[in-house]
This record gives C-alpha cells, structure tokens and sequence, in this order.
C-alpha cells in the first residue's frame, strides 16, 4: 500500500506539473518499439494479450553517443503467429455471442514478446501505463478498464511478466508456460494457466522411461526456468527409481558443437529434452548436418509438435521414433476458415507474415492470386491445435469472468459483504478468474494433467506425421495414469534398449563400480551356498542349513544326504568272517590233536570269537547312523578289541614255557577281570553321554553328511586307551618270550601280528583326519579289518598251515620231545639221540628253505637243539 500510495503521489504531482508548465512535460523520454494489435476504442474492457511472434531481438550496434531505443525482433515464427490469430479469433466471437458478454465489447491490446525476457517486460510495462504516462508501471490515464493479460509465452516470460502483474493483483492468464516454479501462490498470486503444471510431465515421461527399462538416459534442458526446473524434477524421480542420467547438457549457442559431440560419444540411446522449439532448433539442424543416427529422442509439448519437424523427410532418421507428450488437441469451429480469410494488408505485423511466405516459395515472388490453402506452412495446419487452443481457452476463462463479473447481484456478490464491482470501473483483483465449466477448471491456478503421447512416424508420402500411441491423466489411479500401445509405437530401426549395464540375470548380483552411477555394475555370481532368483539382484540370498545352491546359483536345492552305505565292505566283512569260519571249521575238526590242544582249544575258540566280534562290528558302521547304531558300534569295537588283546596277553604269553593243555583258571579269570572293566567303562559311557547320530552341515558344503558323534570325548579316549594299553602290554610280553625255548610259544607270530595291529592303527591317525564324510567311517572300518585280519592270519594261518598241509607235524611227539619213562630216564640212547639230532637239524634246513613251513621247524630246532646240546654235555 505504501508503494500504491507513493506512485498515486508521484501521479497526481505530474498531473500538477503538466498544468503548471505548459513547455515541460511529464512523458518519457523514448518508446518502447513494440509490435502488435491494438483496438480499445469504444470498448468496456481491455484483455491484453503477449505473444513471441518473433524468434529473437536484432542486434544493435552498440553506439552510446545516441539516445538509446528499443531493439527491433527479427524471425518470423508462424507457429506462435497462429496463437495471437487463435486470440483475435476468441475476441472477435465472444463479442457476436448473446450469451457471453451481452451488453459488453472486448478491446485488446497484444504484444510481440519477441521470445525475450526485456521484450516480454517492456511489453507488461506499456499494457500497465501506455506509452504516454510518466510513471512506468502505474496507469494514470484515462480509458477502458484492463481485465487481464493471456500471455506471455515461455515460462521464463511469464516468471518475469508476473512478478509485475502480481505487485497489483492483476490476473495473468498463461497458455504454454508450463514451469512448476509458477505453482508457488506467494510468489505469483494472481497466476493461472490452462496448460499442465510441469510437475505432471516430469512425472510422465520419468514413468515412460520405467515402463520401457530404460536405465540410463541422457538429458538436455534450455537455458530458462522451463528447462531448469523440468528437467530437475525428471531427474529426481528416475533416480528415486533407479534410473542413471548419462550426461546432462544446458542449451546455449556457443555450446552447440560440443553438445553435439557429447551426444555421438555418449552410450545413452534415449535423450529427454526439455526445451522449446526455437532453443532446440540450432541443436537439431547440426545433429541432422554430422547425420547423427539411433538415438530416440524423447520431447516435451514445447517441441512435440514443432514446426521444423514437418519439414523432416524420411532421410533425415535422427528424428524417426521420437516419443512425446503433447497437451490435449481440439478443434476450434471456424478457425481455419477466420485464417484463410486474413487480409495481408490489415497492419504491419500481418503484411510480415506475407513476405515472409512468399520468400518461402520457389521464386520468392507473390502475385496475390496464390491459395494460402495450398501452402505448406505451419501456420495454415490446423490438425495439431493445442497450444492455439489452450490460448482459446486462456481467452474464453477471462470472458467467463467478466460475464460474471457484469452480471452480479447487488447483495449476492463476492465483495465487502456480498457486494458487486462496476464491469465500467473495477479493480484487476476484482476479477474473479477461478472458473469451472465443461472446458476448464483451475485447481490453485493449474489445470488436470492430461497429455497425449505422441510418435513421430513416417508417412507414406516421407513425410513425419504426429501419431498418438498413448494417454496420461495425472489426476487418475497411480496404476491408471499411463496407457502405452506399445504395437503402434513406430521406433527409429528397432526397439532402443538403453542401459549402461545388461541386466544381471538370476545366479548373479549386482557389483557396483567405484565412481560410476549405479546403473553401471558388473554382474557377480553369487558365492557357492548362495541364490539370486531375480534379476538385478543386489545381494545374494544365503540358503538355508539344510539346502545348497544348484549350479545355476538361481534356487535352493536340499543338499546331498551322505553316509557309507552298505555295499562293497560288507563284502568284504563278510570275507573276513568266511574266513574266521573257516579257520574255526578247521580247528573244529582237529579239536583232537596235538597242535589244538596244545594252547588250550577253549582259548583258541575265545580269540577267533573276539575277532569275529571285531569284524561284526564293523558292519554296525555302515548304513544311516541311527542312536542305536552309534551306540553299537563303538561299544562293540572297544569290547571287542580288549576280548582279543586280553586273551592274547594272558593265554598265549603269560605260560610261555608250558605246552598247556588245559589253560590255568587263573587265565581264564583275567581274560574275564580285562573285559570286565572294559564293560564297566563301556556301560558309564551308555549311561552318561552316549554316542548319538548327528547332522554334520559344516564340514561340507554341498552334503549333509550324517555320523555318530562320540558324545563325549573324554569317554571315548578313556576306553580305546585302555585297550592300547592291553596292546601294548601283549605286544612286550610277545617280544621278551619271542626267544624262549619252548614247544608251541607263539611269542613271534603275535609280536609280528602285534606290530601289524599298531602299523594299521597308527596309519589310521592321519588317514582319518584327512578325511570328510563317509571316507571317515571307510578309514575307520578299514582299520578295524586290516588289523583284525593281520591278528587272525598271523596267529592262526601258521596252525592251520601245519593241521592242513604239514599234518605230520601234529603229533605228539613233535608237540612232546622232552617225554620220559616211568623210571625218570629219557627215552633213546645217545647215538640215537644224535641221530635224531642229525635228522632234525638237515630237517630244519630242509623246511627253512620252504615258504610257510617255520613253525614247525622251528619249534623242532628249539627243543631239539637243546636236547643235543644236554646230551653232548653228558659226553
């Protein structure tokens, strides 16, 4: 109010002054040179318009020694050209209607923004104040009271328009300035639009790009809000999706070249622009120029249904396949009719227009008798109304206004409690713009966000034509808002695909390279145990315990199940124990003789029990560990090992000098005290913490392997020490009586066997910890029978050499040598006792010369030796 009530001073003292001073006066000192329509006389009310009629301003030559003017606009635009016809249009019938406006005529006053901000703000200042007014910005004359202003073009033409306008409230009417930045009430108060709001279009291309997978695309924004606030809301909703931006390049004429070069070096395949026509055109012409191909270029409604693409032809295949989003189109009764009609000598403006067509034809001449009809100009195509029709729609909302405005009801209006404004002399404010009918209505001063996607397409006669292949309605269901037909899309050459990196297919997870977006990455496979089943996977997902990762690394499959099974060694088990069967069969049928009965038969048959336990045993090994199974075999094999090592150390080395026929009880009595502490051991051991079957999941990745676990560890080293204690004390007992005399002492037979039993258990040490998984319990059965059999062969395959193919060794005598007669005196002479000592000692080179044959000659030798040896002593 303050500023209000400075210029109304400011006014009232030039009124003073001019009347004071008939030579001075209160008028600005130059004109500002604009270029437009004007027609306000004897009309009510003034709708202003502002159009970029013209590309851009002409340069001036700089001079300061002159007084300073107002540039002129050079390049014709007949695009922008149609949208100011498209507002006369709308004037011109809203004044013939009964029903709008009745009693009131609508002047105008339009000016050519020329594309530029300065144009756009001198233009905002003479609509304000004239060009007779000493005082920019305030309006002191007199005149038709202004409404509103439609205009002013581009978003950075409207930004600088309205931040005017708003200073007074004065409603301002866009029809293409787009910007989001525009949407802010407290900076542009009085600013409406019937054009989307930005915002919507970010959204739907940032959803287009989704809905074709492309992931890495390059953009290119004009040097203005429109292109700088586009292009940042695009940005920040594809990265939220994950989408990487290749290059991101600002329109600027003296940056063409390296634009351009930045373009061809690039991998992106997809390029959203946000830019108008005119800033897009130079980029355009020299990519067309170095004949730059496969790119899909994705546009705005700014240049989505541009001029200079109607003059592209099937050569130029930069263009091909362009995707777009178009505002809504419309047709518009009368129009094209209104253009066909315009006389080329009206005012300077249109008489440009004509010289500018004319030049346009081939010998740049016009005779007046041309039909405009014919004339390949954008000007003349009525087919892609869009913009033209929002401006008739910007137009026909101020109209609405005002109807309502004129017609109001003392009592019922919207002013100082419920009063109504004068249509002859109201404020701007007063003009109620917010309006809602079948065509238009505005949310907070912006309109639905609805588009038309748009496919440039080549046309039978080479020419691109507009083909719309798809809606989006940002005010529907999120789901619903976009609607594709993918099969009417016409690309370039072929679907573009336009990634940094491939797709990471399932078995595979992303890798992100250091210091690129990341939408570039390497595809790692997932690790052995690990799954990706998607694609693009970030991390890999662990299987569980009891699963593993097939090979393709894509799914989680139950891991192999191992244990040793049964098969080839219980085979050989069962071999072995033939083989203990037989030797019993054997000592069974000499249970009689001399050689049986010479270390006690029942021993005998003890020991090839207790082995035949150790062999038994080992099949408790083999097949799914259960409970009973672990507790078993483990239990088996300690009581089996200390039956066979106890029976050893006490029947067969303890007598070392006696041929017994009968074992001592006493031997008896510690076999059983041996094995009775073993049981003892073995029974704590079931009761406390007994073996049980486990799943073993750790020691290989791929297998479940299912064992027996000790229980306790302490237990289990306590009991199998106790029977290397038993060995350990056979095998010294077996060494120190290896060199006795003696008939029938097995002393080295069972210290070799001895030294097999800790060869084969000592080897198992490493073999066993070398091992995983069923190979474990193999190792261990293994032992268990090579050192069982190296028992059983070395301590009963010499008695059953002799009982099967030396019988006559297993006599009596042989066993006996030492007999004496009932009077104490030795049987034989001594001739005959040399003799015999003769025969037995050229026998003993005989039989050592023959494989398998040494016991018996050996024991001969013993005993005849030192019968010899006792009768030449008697000599």
């Amino acid at each position: 109010m303050e500023i209000r009530h400075f210029l109304l001073g400011l006014c009232a003292f030039c009124l003073f002054h001019r009347r004071a001073s008939a030579e001075s006066t209160c008028n600005l000192k130059a004109k500002f040179n604009l270029s437009g329509y004007k027609d306000v006389e004897k009309k009510k009310v003034v709708i202003g318009g502002m159009f970029p009629i013209h590309k851009r301003i002409a340069s001036n030559d700089g001079n300061t020694l002159r007084l300073p003017v107002s540039s002129d606009c050079e390049g014709f635009n007949f695009r922008t050209f149609r949208w100011t016809q498209a507002m006369l249009f709308a004037i011109n019938e809203i004044n013939k209607r009964e029903d709008l406006l009745p009693n009131t005529d609508l002047g105008y006053v339009i000016y050519d923004s020329c594309f530029t901000i300065s144009k756009a703000v001198e233009g905002t200042l003479t609509y304000l104040t004239g060009q007779d007014e000493a005082v920019p910005n305030y309006r002191c004359g007199d005149g038709p009271p202004l409404a509103a202003l439609v205009g002013a073009g581009g978003s950075d033409l409207s930004i600088a328009t309205a931040r005017i306008l708003g200073l007074y409230h004065f409603p301002q009417v866009s029809y293409s300035s787009t910007c989001s930045a525009l949407e802010s009430k407290f900076q542009f108060p009085t600013f409406l639009r019937t054009i989307p709001n930005d915002k919507h279009q970010s959204t739907a291309i940032a959803k287009m790009v989704l809905h074709f997978g492309w992931t890495w695309v390059g953009t290119i924004a004009a040097d203005d809000d429109y292109g700088k606030y586009g292009i940042k809301d695009f940005k920040e909703q594809v990265e939220e999706a994950g989408v990487c931006i290749s290059f991101s390049e600002t329109l600027s004429p003296e940056d063409i070249q390296r634009i351009v070069q930045t373009v061809v070096e690039a991998t992106a395949k997809i390029i959203v622009v946000f830019s108008s026509d005119v800033d897009l055109s130079p980029l355009i012409t020299e990519l067309l120029r170095q004949n730059v191909t496969n790119r899909t270029w994705i546009a705005t409604e700014a240049w989505v249904t541009s001029l200079w693409a109607k003059g592209c032809t099937l050569t130029d295949s930069l263009l091909g396949g362009t995707l777009g989003f178009a505002v809504k189109r419309a047709s518009i009764p009368g129009f094209q009719r209104y253009l066909l009609d315009m006389d080329p000598y009206t005012d300077p403006l249109t008489e440009e227009f004509w010289e500018t067509v004319c030049l346009g034809l081939p010998d740049g001449l016009c005779t007046g008798c041309e039909s405009v009809a014919k004339l390949n100009n954008t000007y003349f195509d009525v087919s892609q109304l869009r913009i033209t029709y929002s401006v008739y729609k910007a137009v026909y909302a101020v109209a609405h206004a005002l109807h309502n405005l004129e017609h109001c009801k003392e009592g019922q209006g919207p002013f100082n409690g419920k009063d109504c404004a004068d249509i002859t002399d109201f404020e701007p404010w007063q003009v109620s713009l917010p309006h809602t009918d079948e065509e238009i209505y505005f949310d907070k001063g912006d309109v639905e966000g609805f588009y038309e996607i748009i496919n440039w397409q080549f046309s039978s006669n080479g020419e691109i034509s507009y083909v719309i292949v798809g809606h989006y309605n940002g005010s529907a269901a999120p789901e619903d808002r976009m609607n594709i037909l993918n099969d009417s899309i016409v690309w370039n050459s072929e679907p573009p695909r336009s990634v940094c990196s491939e797709n990471c297919q399932p078995g595979t997870r992303k890798g992100i390279r250091q210091g690129e977006p990341v939408c570039c990455f390497d595809c790692i496979p997932c690790a052995d145990g690990e799954i990706s089943n998607t694609s693009n996977a970030r991390e890999c997902i662990l299987c569980g315990v009891d699963d593993w990762s097939n090979d393709a690394h894509d799914a989680c499959v139950p891991k192999i199940i191992e244990f040793l099974a049964f098969g080839e060694p219980l085979g050989i088990t069962f071999l072995f124990i033939a083989l203990l069967f037989l030797f019993k069969v054997v000592f069974i049928m000499n249970v009689g003789t001399p050689l049986v009965k010479a270390n006690d038969a029942l021993l005998s048959f003890s020991l090839l029990f207790s082995l035949v336990v150790t062999f038994l045993c080992s099949i408790f090994f083999l097949g799914q560990p259960q409970n009973w199974s672990c507790m078993t075999s483990q239990v088996a094999l300690a009581l089996g090992f200390a039956f066979c090592l106890s029976s050893i150390m006490s029947g067969y080395t303890l007598l070392p000098h006696c041929v017994c026929y009968e074992m001592p009880l006493s031997t008896h009595l510690n076999i059983f005290s041996f094995l009775y502490t073993q049981g003892i051991a073995c029974g704590v051991w079931l009761i406390m913490l007994p073996p049980h079957s486990i799943k073993n999941t750790s020691a290989k990745n791929i297998k479940i392997i299912l064992e027996c676990d000790e229980g306790s560890v302490v237990f289990i080293c306590c009991i199998f020490s106790y029977d290397i204690l038993l060995a350990l004390l056979a095998f010294i007992f077996a060494f120190i009586a290896r060199k006795l005399e003696d008939n029938f002492s097995e002393g080295k037979c069972i210290t070799f066997g001895m030294l097999v039993f800790f060869i084969v258990w000592i080897s198992f040490v490493p073999a066993y910890l070398s091992t995983r998984g069923k190979f474990m319990v193999a190792v261990q059965i293994f032992a268990i029978l090579a050192s069982s059999f190296g028992l059983l062969t070395c301590i009963f395959l010499p008695k059953c050499y002799i009982l099967l193919v030396k019988p006559e060794c297993n006599t009596e005598e042989m066993m006996r040598p030492h007999a004496k007669t009932r009077d104490g005196t030795a049987t034989g002479t001594s001739a005959s006792l040399a003799t015999a000592a003769t025969e037995v000692n050229a026998t003993i080179s005989s039989m050592h010369s023959r494989r398998g044959r040494y016991l018996c000659t050996k024991n001969l030798t013993f005993k005849h030796s030192s019968l010899v040896h006792t009768e030449q002593d008697k000599f």
